[in-house]
């Protein structure tokens, strides 16, 4: 099937998620973009998932085009209720996209932005973000990705550990990804790890970028 945008007009309040972990992690990580994302241009958001952090960041960016994603109808919905709400002119209709389809609707961004998607997918759906994304991006644009992560040579959080178990008895397929198995993929896909960046609650931020 042939991704599609949706309209703001398709999400009503009905429709709205909220995910409470979007208002303890966005100004966090809105305080990193601000020194990670290009100043002007398209971020395409990958798995949107409620909406909140786009509308977040689409009115603290706003001289960004924010382009919400999510391959779920009931994501697309939220997202474009919360859209619909904010209102504001540099947010676009949300697409229909699968992290690990061929077809991604788009032909280029300035910038991609995955948060919390890596540890709840396939893995398949981690090489297709990469592999799509040398696609858009020019020649030093970011790929940043937020959420959890096992490092070798790091102590690692019973939480995480803990995370990673629930993850894994919900879904063979889920789980806490090691960095360098990411890093890896995204070497081989033409990307460079450029920073690291710790983060509240044992999260991480890792800014790729294309070489």
């Amino acid at each position: 099937m042939t991704p599609r945008p949706w309209t703001p007009g398709e999400g009503g309040d009905a429709d709205k998620r909220h995910a409470p972990a979007t208002l303890r992690n966005r100004d966090a990580i809105a305080a990193v973009l601000a020194g990670w994302l290009p100043p002007t241009g398209t971020v395409l958001e990958v798995a949107s998932g409620s909406g909140e952090h786009a509308v977040h960041f689409a009115a603290a960016f706003p001289r960004l085009r924010w382009q919400p994603s999510d391959p779920d109808a009931a994501a697309l919905a939220s997202i474009a209720a919360w859209s619909a709400e904010a209102a504001l002119a540099n947010i676009a209709p949300p697409l229909r996209l699968d992290a690990a389809a061929a077809d991604w609707l788009l032909d280029r961004a300035g910038a991609i932005l995955c948060i919390n998607m890596v540890h709840i997918s396939p893995w398949a759906a981690t090489v297709g973000l990469f592999m799509r994304g040398a696609k858009l991006l020019k020649k030093g644009a970011p790929l940043i990705l937020y959420g959890p992560y096992f490092r070798k040579d790091y102590p690692t959080a019973p939480s995480n550990v803990a995370f990673d178990e629930s993850l894994r008895a919900r879904d063979a397929e889920w789980g806490v990804r090691w960095l360098e198995d990411v890093t890896e993929v995204a070497e081989a896909k033409g990307f460079e790890l450029a920073q690291v960046r710790e983060m509240p609650a044992n999260n991480l931020m890792l800014l790729y970028r294309l070489r």
